[in-house]
C-alpha cells in the first residue's frame, strides 16, 4: 500500500535537507495493518512492524482514507496529510515536535504535490518582457507610528479601485494573477498592498522589543488608511481568508467607504479541528521547527489537488518567506479576536456594502459550508462554490478563480 513512499524518497533529491532533524520511524495504521516507516537522510524504508521496535510517530487512518490520498485528485479533505487531521481522518499520536518538525517531509512522501511529474526545461528560453504593474512604497502613520507599507498596482489612475488583501502569513504577490489580467485592469484600479510586517512592508521602528498581534481595529484601521493616503473614492475591497473575514467588519462598520466588498473564504470563525496530541507551544515560532517551511507544509493542505503544481508551490512558498511570529500574530486575528459568532455578523443584514461571496471546494479551514453559513445570516449578494480550488484561489488556480471572479467584477462595475 505504501510502496510509492519509497519511491519518492528515492526521487527526491532534497531528502536530506528534508531530514535534517534527524531520522523518522513512524508507525502507519491501516485498519488492522501496521507498516513501519523509516527515513533518513540516505533514503526511506518499509518493515513489517515489531512491538519491541520504538516510534516516533504513528499515523493512522482507514484503508479507504488511505487510498483517497493516493489518487490524484483526492476528495475534499484527503488531498493531503494535514488535510486529513484537519477534517479528523487521520489521527497523529507520538512525539508532536516531531511530527512538526517533518510535516514537509511527510507531505511529499505521501500527498500528491505534483513532485512526481518530471521538470520540463525549455531549450529555447523566453523573450524577456516587464509585466504591466508597479511596485511603491508608501508612507503613512499607524497608531501613531511611521510606517513603509509596498504595494503594487495596475490599471487606469481612474479606474474603480480595488484593494487585494492576502491572507495571514502571506504577502500581496498572491494577487500577481489579478494585476496582471487586462479583462481586470482595463477597467479597474487593481492595488495590492503587504500589510505591516509582511513582504516587502516594513514594520516599525522598535519592533524588536514587540510581539506582533494583528487585531480587528488594527486591520480594519490599516485598509482605511492606505484608501485615504491614496486618495481612492468608494474602493472595492476584495479579502481572502484573515481578507474575507476583515472585509465583513469593514462592510458592517463602514459601510459608506466602499462600493462593495468580496469575501475569498470568508467565515464566521476559524479554528482548527485537528485530533491528536498537540504539540505544547505553536509549531511557527518554536526553536526546535523549522517555522517557515512547516508553513508551507500546513499550507499544502489548503490547496487542491486539481491546482496547477507550480501556482501551489508558489503559494507555499510566499509562506515559506514569513517573519518570525507573524503568521502566528496574524492566527490572533483569525482564530480569535475577529471572531464574529454569537450575532456579532447580524448588523451586515442592514449594511448599504453588497457583500459578494466566493468559496472553494478544497478548503478544510473556511469551508464552503461556512461560507453558506454567512451568505444565508447576512443575505449576501452573491455566494458561490468554487469547484477544484482551495483556500488560494487567486494565486493556486487562478485560471479557475478567473472564471469566478469576472463576473462578480462585472456586476460591481455595472452597478457603479
Amino acid at each position: 500500500m505504501f510502496d510509492y513512499v519509497i519511491a519518492r524518497a528515492t526521487a527526491n533529491a532534497n531528502i536530506e535537507q528534508h531530514c535534517s532533524f534527524g531520522p523518522l520511524r513512524v508507525l502507519l495504521k491501516s485498519d488492522a495493518d501496521e507498516t513501519l516507516l523509516t527515513v533518513d537522510q540516505s533514503g526511506a524504508n518499509l518493515d513489517i512492524a515489531s512491538p519491541d521496535v520504538s516510534v516516533d510517530l504513528t499515523l493512522a487512518a482507514t484503508a479507504d482514507a488511505w487510498a483517497e490520498l493516493r489518487k490524484p485528485n483526492a476528495a475534499p479533505g484527503f488531498q493531503t496529510l494535514s488535510a486529513m487531521r484537519r477534517t479528523q481522518n487521520l489521527i497523529v499520536t507520538g512525539d508532536m515536535v516531531k511530527f512538526q518538525q517533518h510535516m514537509m517531509l511527510l507531505e511529499l512522501l505521501f500527498a500528491n504535490l505534483g513532485c512526481d511529474a518530471p521538470i520540463t526545461v525549455s531549450t529555447d528560453g523566453i523573450e524577456p518582457s516587464l509585466e504591466p504593474f508597479t511596485g511603491r512604497y508608501l508612507r503613512l502613520s499607524l497608531d501613531g507610528r511611521t510606517h513603509r507599507i509596498y504595494f503594487e498596482e495596475a490599471g487606469p489612475a481612474d479606474g474603480i479601485p480595488l484593494i487585494c488583501l492576502h491572507t495571514a502569513g502571506s504577502d500581496g504577490r498572491q494577487y500577481r494573477h489579478i494585476l496582471n489580467d487586462p479583462a481586470i485592469t482595463d477597467r479597474y484600479r487593481v492595488i495590492a498592498f503587504d500589510l505591516p510586517w509582511h513582504g516587502k512592508s516594513s514594520p516599525p521602528e522598535g519592533f524588536q522589543k514587540e510581539v506582533y498581534q494583528l487585531t480587528t481595529d488594527r486591520y480594519m484601521a490599516t485598509v482605511l488608511a492606505v484608501s485615504d493616503a491614496l486618495k481612492l473614492d468608494r474602493p472595492v475591497v476584495m479579502g481572502c481568508s484573515i481578507g474575507g473575514r476583515v472585509v465583513l467588519h469593514l462592510a458592517m462598520r463602514h459601510a459608506s467607504r466602499f462600493r462593495a466588498v468580496i469575501g475569498l473564504q470568508s467565515a464566521l470563525y476559524a479554528e482548527d479541528r485537528s485530533l491528536g496530541d498537540p504539540a505544547p507551544d505553536s509549531p511557527l515560532h518554536r526553536p526546535d521547527v523549522h517555522g517557515p517551511k512547516q508553513a508551507g507544509a500546513s499550507m499544502a493542505g489548503m490547496t487542491a489537488p486539481q491546482s496547477p503544481p507550480a501556482e501551489r508551490w508558489e503559494t507555499m512558498w510566499h509562506y515559506m518567506q514569513g517573519g518570525p511570529g507573524i503568521f502566528a500574530g496574524d492566527l490572533n486575528y483569525y482564530f480569535s479576536d475577529g471572531d464574529l459568532r454569537n450575532g456579532k455578523a447580524l448588523p451586515l443584514r442592514d449594511s448599504s456594502c453588497p457583500v459578494y461571496l466566493l468559496s472553494g471546494e478544497y478548503d478544510v479551514s473556511a469551508t464552503p459550508e461556512m461560507g453558506r453559513e454567512v451568505a444565508e445570516l447576512i443575505g449576501a449578494a452573491h455566494f458561490e462554490v468554487m469547484k477544484d480550488v482551495g483556500h488560494f484561489p487567486m494565486s493556486e488556480n487562478p485560471a479557475s478563480f478567473r472564471g469566478y471572479i469576472l463576473p462578480v467584477l462585472e456586476k460591481i462595475a455595472a452597478a457603479s
